[in-house]
């Protein structure tokens, strides 16, 4: 039985990130560890979204979007960084598209250090009530 919600599919993608990061190492532009994760998950039939618009609400009105690296499975938002450090505020976004989305489960994946760092949230305000799986 799984230890965390979700997490055969968050392990196949920090699997794919960490062979991704062992082949390029660190340097390259987000975009490049995005390109190369893409093929990594589509190798492991993983069903995503790369750049996902997904909206913002406030008060049961859409006030704007914002775009999620990957959508996974339907149920998991992928934050991609390539900086030699993480600050607060990459950790602050990553939580906030689980909150504005009603997601449970995030990962924060960070290929600027030597090594591969990931974190995997968890929405502490999720509220199954709120909205079912979302298409992808």
């Amino acid at each position: 039985m799984p230890q965390f919600k979700y997490e055969d599919i968050t392990k196949k993608n920090i699997g794919a990130a960490m062979k991704v990061h062992s082949v390029l190492g660190n340097g390259f532009q987000e975009v490049i560890y995005q390109r190369a994760l893409e093929i990594e998950m589509r190798k492991l039939g993983l069903q995503f979204v790369r750049e996902f618009n997904m909206p913002i609400y406030y008060d049961a009105e859409q006030i704007g979007e914002r775009r999620v690296d990957f959508f996974v499975e339907g149920v998991i938002s992928v934050e991609i960084k390539a900086r030699e450090v993480l600050e607060k505020g990459h950790y602050s976004q990553a939580r906030n598209y689980l909150e504005v989305y009603n997601l449970e489960v995030g990962l924060l994946l960070n290929f600027g250090g030597i090594s591969l760092e990931f974190k995997r949230l968890e929405n502490a305000k999720y509220n199954p009530n709120l909205t079912s799986k979302k298409s992808i």
